[in-house]
């Protein structure tokens, strides 16, 4: 049986909900960079064929969407948090800060928000939907929107920083990535209570008796 990605979106519209909104995260793997969040609401007649998690698509058909998504939405927010926060309050409370900040950063405001898996205490009505970015069209968006713009700074990073091949690992623990954390050592935008890092961070940082 198909799944129905707008059946969230359609029980709400029924209720009289005008500015429905989708909201997902990407990058709270990766050992380097901020957590990026997206909220989208789409417009009623969109139509983007393919539409799914951005985990299930392929680069090309990511960046394909994402000017469609732009031009088919009422109202996109984008939320940061950077790699420092996220080693001083953690990654779940780095990732409900951004995906807030999201929310906030949207125009229109939504009035109700369907957020990928994560609960947030929000003054607006809001439903947790676990695997929401396969489920309702409005986090795949976001889960789109979320991706390509965390995919395209870590490109703008691997300019900065080749050894490191950001450009195809995109932060994540990779074997190139972890070598070159080795021989080239941690950049500012690393996330230093993550595991690989922390090691080496404290290996480097160790007090010499």
């Amino acid at each position: 049986m198909e799944i129905d990605t707008m059946k969230y979106e359609k029980e709400l519209k029924e209720k009289g909900v005008k500015f429905i909104a989708g909201v997902d995260e990407v990058g709270r793997g990766p050992l380097i960079g901020p957590v990026v969040t997206a909220c989208v609401i789409l417009k009623d007649d969109f139509n983007l064929p393919g539409l799914t998690d951005s985990k299930k698509l392929s680069e090309k058909k990511r960046e394909a969407l994402y000017p469609l998504i732009k031009e088919q939405s009422l109202g996109i927010g984008i939320g940061m948090v950077s790699a420092k926060e996220i080693d001083e309050i953690n990654i779940y409370e780095a990732t409900k800060k951004a995906m807030k900040m999201a929310i906030e950063n949207c125009n229109p405001k939504p009035e109700h928000v369907l957020i990928d898996a994560m609960k947030l205490d929000l003054p607006i009505p809001s439903t947790s939907i676990i695997k929401g970015d396969l489920l309702s069209q409005s986090i795949s968006a976001a889960s789109v929107i979320a991706k390509v713009t965390r995919d395209h700074m870590m490109e703008e990073l691997d300019q900065k920083y080749p050894m490191y091949d950001f450009k195809h690992n995109k932060g994540y623990p990779t074997k190139k990535h972890l070598m070159a954390l080795e021989e080239y050592g941690i950049l500012e935008e690393h996330r230093k209570s993550y595991g690989p890092v922390k090691k080496i961070w404290e290996e480097q940082h160790v007090t010499k008796i």
